[in-house]
Formats: structure tokens, sequence, C-alpha cells
């Protein structure tokens, strides 16, 4: 499973239309903010009592969000003891210094910024797939 955080319509679509493209075929789940993606990962919300022992191999996360930011996300993320590991991309149009920086060392596992061209994002997803869900090896589920 993919947890893909973005509050840009156009770019969920084009997300899931690059997965498609490329044979992705993980099952997505879409947050929209950063409250639903948190809401998602601990089962709070309108998430509860789904089953927390079902995570996402990836995260894919946006820096600019409505409600609570990607950084606050991924801060919270890395705090927890039953996310801690999970890899999380930044997926996001920002290209600045701060931003990369901070997602560092707040624990992302990588920073690619959103080409503009369709085929360039395509082709970012594509590797963005084959790297987190066939040749990375994910470390072991958190208990608890």
């Amino acid at each position: 499973m993919i947890l893909l955080v973005e509050d840009n319509p156009d770019d969920e679509a084009l997300t899931l239309r690059a997965l498609q493209k490329h044979n992705i075929l993980n099952e997505v789940v879409v947050a929209r903010d950063g409250a639903e993606a948190l809401d998602f990962l601990y089962g709070t919300g309108a998430y509860a009592g789904r089953d927390l022992d079902v995570m996402p191999e990836v995260v894919l996360l946006d820096l600019n969000l409505p409600k609570i930011n990607g950084l606050e996300v991924l801060g919270n993320i890395r705090a927890n003891a039953k996310t801690r590991l999970l890899p999380v991309v930044i997926l996001t149009t920002s290209n600045e210094e701060q931003d990369k920086l901070k997602s560092y060392t707040l624990g992302a596992n990588s920073f690619i910024r959103k080409p503009v061209d369709f085929q360039q994002f395509s082709e970012a997803i594509r590797q963005l797939g084959v790297y987190w869900l066939l040749l990375n090896q994910a470390p072991p589920a958190v208990k608890g």
C-alpha cells in the first residue's frame, strides 16, 4: 500500500495516472491534508478501527498541506514508535533549500521535486515505485 498525502487534485490525479501507467498496482490511500494522513496512520478520526498492522510500504508526502503541514506530519511520524521507520518520500513543488534541510533533518528518506512536465513526472513516479516498492527492503513492522 502507498499513502499519498496530497491536497492538490491535479497532482493527485497525475500521481495516480503515473502509477497506473507504469503498472504499479499497489493500493493507494489518498489523504488530502496532514490531519487526515495522521488519522489514517494512527487509526483515529474517519479511520478509527482500521487494522494498524497494515501500514503503507511508503508515504508520499507533500509539504504544503492544509490543517497540518508536511513537515509537521513528518515530525509526528518520526516521533511515534509505531511509524518511526516508515519510508517517507517528500514529493513537492518546493525547491527551497530550507525545505530540503528541514525534511532531511526530520528524517525524510528522500526529497523529490515534482517535475512540471508530465513525462518527467511520470518517469519520476516510475523510478520511485521501482525503488521503494520493489528494490527497497522495508524495516520489519513494529507491533504495539
